[in-house]
Order: structure tokens, then C-alpha cells, then sequence
């Protein structure tokens, strides 16, 4: 039975989902690709027909094929996502859920024993890291392991070593290029994990980006802790002898160079503070115009994919990324803390009053870029889920939900703690008490591993639980 659901916060526009999941299936037919508008309206048409049907034949998987391969720019956010967020379009549910997977890869490949000789970085090598994490059929190869390292001076869990594998870029294959309609070359970052990384995300203040040489643009400025890490060398380390965006450009040039005159995408994702460095590597990709096709008017397109991502940057960073044609679409949860900082307060609502004078501090507060997908998850039992990947993927993927009215849901995250606190009586207090431990422990990867069931705690008393 197919059913809707608004998500709630007044200030925001919200999704409602409706009908049933698209098909687990990841591998697409072939058909003969659409050319005219009115026919890739016509697809889209028979695409949402065939998502909300109670069975799913391999001719409709291929005409899900057959609608990615010809709407892929759409998808991309070319006309930024306009009709396809609210209601969220299928098709676009099913590539953010794809893009989230890749990320996912990194924590499942992520060595986090202290006793293993790749503590803290990869346990696999290039060839079979898709292989044993699962996603062998993804049609992407991997090209290139990325390690980071900022630019802080404190003790590091492990030998002199402060380069870490932070993520990697993997690119399609041919068959995949004929499924997806371009050559995507994708680049997915985990979200925080050593101690300098951790330090890293305090480093709350404001700095000039200034990545391009030949026009430093002083006003455009970024949180200085994800810039130390994206800009930082480690010269004496085995890893990271160039800095994370020394080997990120010169991989994403060498990608651009050997596909040069196919149809490309570049497409970036990461969960968390890998949110931060994928929209610093697409404003840099912008900026130096390496997405720009020579002897033509022509650009790729530059795409990221933010799952619980905070601010990165100031006003002027976002204008920026916007005159440039980067997109962004920003999956939040919105009871997750970490996606309203920095800039708690002097943020993107605080730099006008009134909505017509610009105050003397709108430079120095902190802006969202791109268009935000909002989702809703609250559980009492274990706050830190919040902010868990696991968790934003299967909001994406639960196939069942009911009309809520807003009225009747709390504003934000503290609201809604102070509610359910004072009303429920027999709730265990004791995962309040842990709260902070709980977070900080385990706002990387929850401790829940696989959430099936994903349960959806709107007020004291509404839960919505779907498998």
C-alpha cells in the first residue's frame, strides 16, 4: 500500500515519499536511449508507474535504466533538483542510496584494530576492496587511495605516522558507462576517526581558502580545521607524501585526460566531515576549471552527495560554489548536530535583519551550500544513531510511510528531547546520562550494524517502524 510522509521543521521545505521502494536490484537493462524532452518526460512517467507496481520485472529495472541513462544531469542536479525533492523522485532516491553505499565502502574497509599492521588505514588493496566490502557488481573500479592528514601538532594514536586513508576514487567501467549514460568518476571520504581529525572539526574558525594561485579571493573563506586536513603534507610519512588535495587533483587530471571526449560526471560524496573535504574538492575542481572542456563552452558536471555534512564555509564560499556550478544536495537529519555546526548561531539565518539590511558580521558566519533533503530519525535509546550513516541510508530506502500533521511535531532536536523527558515517565534515563559518551564514541559508524528496521520517533507517543 503506498503512503506519504511529511517530515517536519517549519523553516525548511520537506519530502514526503511516497509508494513502494525501488528494486534492490543494482544491475540495469539495456534499451535504446531517449533523445527528445517530451520523451524523457514520457520515461520518467513510466519510471514512477513501474516503482509504485506491486512486482518488479526485468523490463521495468530496464526501463529504470533506460530513464537514469537519459535524465543523468537531472539526477546530477543541473536544474538543482527542482521537482524532484519534494515529492523525492524515485530515481533520485536510488542514486543517493547508490552514492551512500560507496561511502559506506570506507568504514567497511576501514582497519580499526589496534593490533593490525594497517591500523587506521585500508585493509584491502585497490583490485579487491569493492570484492570484499560487497559491491563487486557496482560497476566501478577503484583508481586511487586518498590519505589525509591536518596540520596539527599533538601525539597520534599510532607510530609518527599522521597520514590516514581518509577515502578513494573509483571510476565506471564501459558496460556501467552504457547503463548510466557517462563515464562517472566518483570520490567518496569517510566521516572523522583519529584524534587530529577530531581536532580538526573543532577548528571553528574562518579562513581565506585561497586555492587558486591566480585569483586568491580573500573574501571566499572556509573552517580552518577541514582546510588543514584537504591542504596538509605529512612528507616524512609512507602515506600522504602529497597533501590530500595534491593527490586528489592530480588523480581526478589523469581520470579527465584519459576519458577526454566522452560524456563524464563528477560526482562526490562523504558522510560527516567526508562531507566537508568532497565540497572542498568540488569548489577546487570549479575554481582551477579542470571540469572545463577545452576548445568548448562546455563543463562536467560537478556533483556531492552530503550525508550529515557540517558548514564548510562563509557566505562568500557558498555564492562562490553557486556562480560556479557546483552541486550540492545536503541529506540531513534534522535532530543531527553535527549539520548545524559550525555557525550554531552566526549561520546563514543571522547575517540579515529582517530580511532586508545585511548586519557588519554576514562575512564571518557560516553558510550551508546547495539544496538540503531533509530526513527525520530520533531514538531515546541511542542518541548517537543520529548522526549515523546506516541510519540515513535506511530512512532513504523504508518503503512505508504515513501522513504526519507538522503541527503536531517538535521544532527541533532540543525541543523535542525536553518533550519526551518531561512526558514519559518510564522511559530508562540511563542513555541520557551517557549521551555525550555515546556521541563522541560513536557518531562515525554506530554500533548497530545492518539496520534492517528503521523506527522513526516523531513525538512521545507517534513511532513509525517499517522493515
Amino acid at each position: 500500500m503506498a503512503s506519504t510522509v511529511t517530515l517536519p521543521n517549519s523553516n525548511l521545505k520537506f519530502v514526503s515519499f511516497s509508494g513502494d521502494a525501488l528494486p534492490r536490484q543494482r544491475a540495469f537493462g539495456k534499451v535504446s536511449l531517449i533523445a527528445t524532452k517530451s520523451e524523457i518526460s514520457s520515461a520518467r512517467t513510466s519510471l514512477l508507474a513501474s516503482v509504485i507496481a506491486p512486482t518488479m520485472t526485468i523490463t521495468k529495472v530496464a526501463e529504470t535504466s533506460s530513464a537514469l541513462a537519459c535524465v543523468w544531469r537531472e539526477i546530477q542536479g543541473c536544474n538543482n533538483w527542482e521537482n524532484l525533492v519534494e515529492p523525492l523522485d524515485p530515481l533520485l532516491r536510488h542514486e543517493i542510496i547508490r552514492y551512500g553505499v560507496f561511502v559506506t565502502a570506507c568504514y567497511k574497509a576501514f582497519d580499526f584494530d589496534t593490533n593490525s599492521r594497517r591500523y587506521l588505514n585500508c585493509k584491502y588493496g585497490k583490485k579487491n576492496m569493492f570484492r570484499e566490502v560487497g559491491l563487486e557488481e557496482s560497476g566501478y573500479e577503484v583508481t586511487k587511495y586518498i590519505y589525509a592528514t591536518p596540520d596539527i601538532n599533538i601525539p597520534v594514536q599510532s607510530g609518527t605516522c599522521c597520514g590516514r586513508w581518509i577515502g578513494y576514487v573509483a571510476v565506471s567501467s564501459d558496460d556501467q558507462v552504457r547503463k548510466l549514460g557517462r563515464r562517472d568518476i566518483v570520490m567518496t571520504f569517510r566521516g572523522t576517526v583519529t584524534n587530529p581529525e577530531w581536532i580538526a572539526n573543532f577548528m571553528s574558525s574562518l579562513t581565506p581558502a585561497r586555492l587558486d594561485p591566480h585569483n586568491p579571493r580573500p573574501e571566499v573563506k572556509v573552517e580552518a580545521g577541514f582546510l588543514s586536513l584537504y591542504t596538509s603534507e605529512e612528507s616524512d610519512c609512507k602515506f600522504g607524501l602529497e597533501s590530500c588535495r595534491e593527490q586528489l587533483l592530480s588523480e581526478v587530471s589523469r581520470l579527465l585526460n584519459k576519458y577526454k571526449g566522452e560524456e563524464m560526471s563528477i560526482t562526490l560524496a562523504g558522510h560527516s566531515m567526508g562531507s566537508s573535504l568532497a565540497l572542498l574538492l568540488a569548489y577546487d575542481i570549479a575554481e582551477l576549471g579542470l571540469n572545463r572542456v577545452h576548445d568548448s563552452n562546455q563543463e562536467i558536471p560537478v556533483t556531492v552527495f552530503s550525508f550529515g555534512g557540517p558548514r564548510v564555509g562563509n557566505s562568500s564560499f557558498k555564492e562562490r560554489c553557486e556562480e560556479l556550478g557546483v552541486k550540492v544536495l545536503r541529506i540531513v537529519n534534522v535532530n543531527d548536530p553535527i549539520t548545524k555546526m559550525p555557525g550554531v548561531v552566526f549561520n546563514e539565518n543571522f547575517r540579515v535583519l529582517g530580511g532586508v539590511y545585511e548586519l557588519p558580521w554576514s562575512c564571518s558566519c557560516y553558510a550551508h551550500v546547495g539544496v538540503e533533503l531533509p530526513l527525520d530519525y530520533f531514538n531515546m535509546q541511542d542518541l548517537s544513531c543520529v548522526h549515523d550513516l546506516e541510519t540515513y541510508i535506511s530512512l532513504l530506502k523504508c518503503p512505508k510511510r504515513v501522513q504526519i500533521d507538522q503541527r503536531r511535531l517538535g521544532v527541533n532536536f532540543l525541543n523535542r528531547a525536553k518533550h519526551l523527558l518531561l512526558s514519559a515517565q518510564n522511559i530508562n534515563m540511563f542513555p541520557w546520562r551517557n549521551a555525550t559518551n555515546n556521541i563522541v564514541g560513536n557518531l562515525v559508524q554506530s554500533r548497530k550494524k545492518g539496520l534492517d528496521i528503521c523506527s522513526l520517533t516523531l513525538t512521545s507517543g507517534d513511532t513509525i517502524s517499517c522493515s
